[in-house]
């Protein structure tokens, strides 16, 4: 097999949660070129409809399935529907998330739980399912979507329940990684810094001022793109990894390493 087979996705089948837009749908695309049949996984179906649709074009299979992965029967029954229509899953991208900024000392509780709800227990309760049927066929590669922010409080914004949520999805990671291994199914986390999605231009369109002091601690001098994520989420779907498992691998232009 040649090193290029190697990242051949062809008729695997891929779930990408929080896959509409943003990093999930950069993700779900790279998936879909590498040749794999995509399910959209995302709380607003019609937007999971439009993407899945317009993935198409690659040639592959695409789905879109309505989940809040916060809600452990909508995630059971995501798995159902989309094993149903796509086939046993192969690789799942668990990238729902959200952020909330406030002060620790005025965030309400509401909002703490919420975040915590969904950045990690929507991560462990997707990797649950998926993962049982993972096991059960003795072949998976699950990739759960962490952030620069688990390893330092970025600044200026305020976001102690988006880093403390972050922060947990490397331990679940590196746990479920070590549960696995000896079953064939892999668990690795990609830690992304600032990237530009659509939801980001909105925030720094209301506040420059924050854009700039992000650029100057990025030793790269760019924000990420979505795209910039592509190459990492197929090799570490594909056989291209298949020695590599409890890893997270940052992507932040060099943020981390300062």
């Amino acid at each position: 097999m040649s090193v290029l087979d190697q990242f051949s996705l062809d008729g695997e089948t891929a779930v990408v949660t929080g896959g509409a837009r943003g990093l999930g749908e950069a993700m779900a695309i790279a998936l879909t070129e590498a040749g794999a049949n995509v399910a959209i996984a995302d709380v607003t179906i019609d937007a999971a409809e439009s993407t899945a649709t317009a993935l198409e074009k690659t040639g592959s299979t695409t789905t879109a399935v309505e989940v809040d992965v916060t809600d452990e029967t909508q995630v059971q029954a995501m798995v159902e529907t989309v094993v149903d229509r796509l086939g046993p899953i192969d690789i799942l991208i668990n990238n729902a998330g959200i952020a909330a900024n406030a002060r620790a000392e005025e965030m309400e509780y509401e909002t703490w739980q919420r975040v915590i709800d969904v950045n990690l227990s929507g991560v462990f309760l997707c990797a649950k399912h998926v993962g049982r049927q993972m096991l059960d066929r003795g072949t998976g590669r699950i990739i759960n979507i962490a952030s620069m922010s688990a390893y330092n409080v970025n600044v200026p914004q305020p976001q102690v329940g988006y880093n403390a949520s972050k922060a947990g999805v490397l331990m679940v990671t590196k746990s479920m990684a070590v549960e696995w291994a000896d079953r064939g199914v892999r668990v690795n986390a990609i830690a992304p810094g600032y990237m530009r999605t659509d939801l980001v231009e909105d925030v720094l369109e209301a506040d420059p001022e924050m854009e700039q002091m992000w650029l100057e601690n990025t030793p790269m001098g760019r924000l990420g793109r979505p795209e910039d994520l592509a190459g990492l989420v197929v090799y570490l779907a594909s056989t291209a990894s298949s020695y590599m498992t409890g890893e997270i691998v940052r992507i932040d232009g060099g943020y981390t390493a300062r």
